[in-house]
């Protein structure tokens, strides 16, 4: 059997990591400032993550939804204290996009309506529901193609209080920073307007944190730079440090019933350790603190670089739109300086990498830019 060929891969095979490094078959060492689409949170093969997820596998790695698992409330009181949404409701699942179809499915249930508004450039995960919130035709089918997702553009407020103002839709689903788009921010008053279009309209507020979240910004999630509250929150990515597992917060308003919901995998005893173990690190490394200070030096750093365009985002979450005659320097950080970074489109370079990111790192990736780009 041969694999279904869907991803365009570089001729690179990492097979060690450590922190911010990686090892490829070869013996070659790279710096990783992408995380692997920012899933490395904690950095790769962190000491503490690594022994916490032994010691459980060595016990019981895995049984159904079935029976009790004091690690899942475990996991929701934890992750509650630390992201400041105590008082919500913890559904655990198995990615990004299965948190996004059970925030959809949890907000078409509560309101009893079933159109949601979601933004352009927005991306939501390669699911059913998920993808159809997604704004890019090239990744939906014809069975995904449906009249109940409506785009507007992102910071338009008039837009949104014109569709909201037709009563029927069942949430509004938004991104705390756009990343596959490129980097974008909803801007603080927008995410108040929306806040209030909201409640005004009946509709549930779906913050998408799954790549925003986790303390990447600064903050444990990108809309709190806002003050805004949301009904739902969805996290993934950052959530595990690689090993899969999702969530849904949900606000106490919306209840609960037996069956509206399910997973035969999702929050089982392995993927609740791993997530335990990211919020220990987190906490005792004091990461989402190095993320704000990280991030202010990537962007003084880049301050007036000759070879961006325009420099985006907080924290570690950040996209630098690259000028023309510059394109294709990506290529040319992987693989004349051994750093990983990602993309959108051809003019942006993503960095996202983990919340530990060290100075000294940081300042080998600049001196490298810079030698690239004088």
């Amino acid at each position: 059997m041969n694999l279904f060929e869907v991803y365009k891969l570089w001729d690179i095979e990492p097979v060690r990591g450590l922190d911010t490094t990686l090892w490829d078959k070869n013996g070659e060492v790279y710096t990783d400032l992408y995380g692997g689409h920012a899933v490395i949170s904690v950095g790769h093969s962190h000491p503490h993550y690594v022994k916490m997820l032994q010691e459980q596998l060595g016990n019981l790695g895995f049984y159904s939804n079935a029976v009790q698992n004091s690690l899942q409330r475990d996991l929701a009181t934890r992750l509650g204290r630390v992201c400041g949404y105590d008082d919500y409701a913890l559904f655990l699942c198995n990615s990004g996009a299965e948190a996004n179809e059970n925030a959809l499915k949890v907000a078409s249930f509560h309101t009893g309506k079933a159109k949601v508004l979601a933004f352009r450039k927005a991306f939501h995960g390669r699911t059913s529901g998920a993808v159809a919130a997604t704004d890019n035709p090239k990744i939906q089918a014809p069975f995904n193609a449906t009249e109940n997702i409506v785009f507007v553009p992102l910071n338009d407020l008039a837009a949104v209080e014109a569709e909201l103002s037709k009563g029927d839709f069942a949430a509004v689903i938004i991104e705390g920073i756009q990343g596959v788009a490129g980097i974008y921010e909803p801007a603080d008053e927008f995410l108040h307007g929306l806040r209030s279009l909201c409640d005004r309209h009946g509709c549930v507020l779906i913050l998408d944190e799954i790549q925003s979240g986790y303390g990447r910004t600064g903050k444990f999630f990108a809309h709190q730079h806002s003050g805004v509250r949301a009904d739902i929150i969805t996290t993934a990515k950052g959530m595990g440090n690689g090993f899969p597992i999702g969530g849904v917060l949900i606000s106490p308003s919306i209840k609960a019933s037996y069956g509206m919901l399910g997973t035969t995998f999702g929050g089982n005893h392995l993927a609740c350790t791993a997530a335990l173990a990211v919020i220990d690190i987190i906490e005792n490394e004091h990461l989402v603190e190095n993320a704000a200070k990280m991030g202010e030096y990537f962007r003084s750093a880049f301050e007036n670089d000759k070879a961006i365009k325009e420099y985006r985002g907080k924290g570690l979450m950040i996209g630098m739109e690259l000028k023309d005659e510059y394109v294709g320097l990506r290529d040319r950080l992987l693989f004349e300086r051994h750093f990983f970074t990602g993309a959108a489109g051809a003019q942006v370079i993503r960095l996202l990498p983990s919340l530990t990111v060290s100075q000294k790192t940081a300042e080998s990736f600049v001196n490298a830019w810079k030698e690239l780009t004088i």
